[in-house]
């Protein structure tokens, strides 16, 4: 398509098409999901974490395209295994790097024997698994990424304070008698469960993209976790939503415009905070103050 000045007009265009329909669903439900389950990861400092649940999850993908099944089922499973292995292994999310490891290192060995043990169409099935294939999700998919939704937020709204509590201060938390193991598991397949949905948008390799860039910005612009997951949530949606209206018009992956949009943002909230703590530093500096001739 061409672009035209007529925005309007082109998005009720693109929306007569079930696969843009599709696209903006599925994508919507799973940038709020992103958005708030990434804003944890950031506080909880497991970021390596969701990267590696992604890979494990490649793993997953394969094995359920080796076997004949939905991609989606191999990844939850995986991921779902994997999480729970990482937090029972490492009882501290801030110390469970050498668990996180071991783990990925397995996964990704098994992940690579399914892909050499399947034989038809590896190079197409591979590729979405990696970078994701937004346009090509169906309305079944579309409906189980609703039902996986609405599961999370319910178990999101049930554990939300106590895994707060638990992010800002795990020792004060544990001496005050919470349940650091079950919190560690529940929080570890919340992000199992984001993964394995927000690999759908973007992929297995730029997962960090919606699962981590949101919520970073967001840290950065708010220490109040009500107005973070907001931010973290309102910059994944706009980065959805206009990574798929700029992929209507361009024959290029809405991934890649997904990832490049928060990059952007990211780097510019960053030399925004730079310009605006170098302006603060240089009128409280006093030999800046001194320079200034008197009147």
């Amino acid at each position: 398509m061409n672009f035209s000045p007529d925005l309007i007009g082109d998005v009720l265009l693109m929306l007569r098409y079930q696969f843009m329909v599709n696209a903006f669903e599925a994508g919507t439900l799973i940038a709020i999901i992103a958005g708030i389950v990434g804003y944890l990861v950031i506080l909880r400092r497991s970021s390596f974490a969701a990267h590696a649940l992604a890979h494990t999850g490649f793993a997953g993908a394969a094995g359920a395209v080796l076997v004949g099944t939905s991609p989606v089922f191999g990844l939850l499973l995986f991921t779902s295994f994997s999480g729970s292995a990482m937090a029972v292994l490492g009882k501290r999310a801030t110390h469970r790097d050498m668990e996180i490891g071991t783990v990925l290192a397995f996964a990704l060995g098994l992940g690579l024997l399914f892909i050499n043990l399947y034989r038809g169409g590896v190079a197409t099935a591979t590729y979405s698994i990696l970078f994701g294939e937004i346009l090509g999700i169906s309305a079944d998919a579309v409906l189980g990424t609703f039902v996986a939704f609405l599961a999370l937020l319910v178990v999101l709204a049930l554990v939300y304070r106590p895994l707060l509590f638990s992010a800002l201060d795990e020792d004060v938390a544990e001496a005050k008698g919470m349940p650091i193991l079950g919190l560690n598991v529940i929080f570890m397949l919340l992000v199992a469960v984001a993964v394995s949905m927000a690999v759908q948008v973007v992929g297995v390799l730029l997962i960090f993209s919606l699962l981590v860039t949101p919520a970073a910005i967001a840290v950065r612009l708010s220490n109040r976790p009500r107005y973070a997951i907001g931010i973290s949530v309102g910059v994944a949606l706009a980065a959805t939503w206009l990574g798929l209206f700029i992929a209507w018009y361009e024959p290029y992956p809405v991934s890649f415009f997904i990832t490049s949009l928060v990059f952007g943002l990211y780097v510019l909230v960053r030399l925004g905070q730079w310009v605006l703590t170098r302006s603060v530093s240089r009128r409280a500096d006093p030999s800046v103050l001194n320079s200034v001739p008197a009147s």
